[in-house]
This record gives structure tokens, C-alpha cells and sequence, in this order.
């Protein structure tokens, strides 16, 4: 009866250690998962962040020159922000789907691979 513990123990041992080392694999694959996706959001967050202020500076340029040229400041801002409603209007009606589709596949490929 004690060489049937007795060889049974290592192999316990064995198991739980293939356990644990598996569970470690699960966590740090799921860590290296995640430091992946949010460094590459955080990356293209911040390079996101400076063009959007460039934008936003460029608009207020081009408003005031175009404003300039019509006469009065504020129809600049008239025409820029009817160029953006236009704009807007394109993309949600003509490209909404595509985009969503884009953005759902390139998060779905980040996760898998």
C-alpha cells in the first residue's frame, strides 16, 4: 500500500506543477495581450491628440482668412463648419459601415494575434 503512495505523490507533484506553470502561461499571455493593445491605443492616442490640435488650429486660420475675404469674420466660421457638416454627413451616411467594420476587424486582429 505505500508504494502505491508513494508513486502517486510524484505524480501529484507533477500535475500540480504543470497547473501552475500553465496558469502562468495564461496570465502572461493575457498581460502581453494587453500591454500590447494599450500601448498601440495609447500611441496612436497621443499622435491622435496633436493632429486634432492641429486640425483645430488650421480651422480657426483658414475661417479667419476666408472670413477675411467675405467680409466678415464669422462667415468664415459659417463656411468651415458647413464644410464639416457636409463632411460629417459623407462619412456617417456613405462610410459608416466600412469604418465599423475596419475598426472591428483591426481590434478583433490585435486581440488574436
Amino acid at each position: 500500500m505505500e508504494d502505491k503512495i508513494t508513486l502517486t505523490e510524484p505524480l501529484f507533484d507533477c500535475v500540480e506543477a504543470y497547473g501552475q506553470t500553465s496558469l502562468d502561461l495564461i496570465k502572461l499571455r493575457a498581460l502581453d495581450k494587453t500591454s500590447n493593445i494599450m500601448s498601440s491605443f495609447i500611441s496612436r492616442g497621443a499622435a491622435i491628440i496633436v493632429i486634432s490640435m492641429f486640425v483645430c488650429l488650421a480651422n480657426i486660420g483658414l475661417a479667419l482668412w476666408i472670413g477675411d475675404l467675405l467680409g466678415k469674420s464669422y462667415y468664415g466660421f459659417f463656411c468651415v463648419a458647413l464644410f464639416y457638416a457636409l463632411f460629417g454627413g459623407v462619412l456617417y451616411f456613405l462610410l459608416h459601415q466600412k469604418m465599423k467594420e475596419c475598426f472591428q476587424n483591426a481590434f478583433i486582429n490585435e486581440m488574436l494575434n
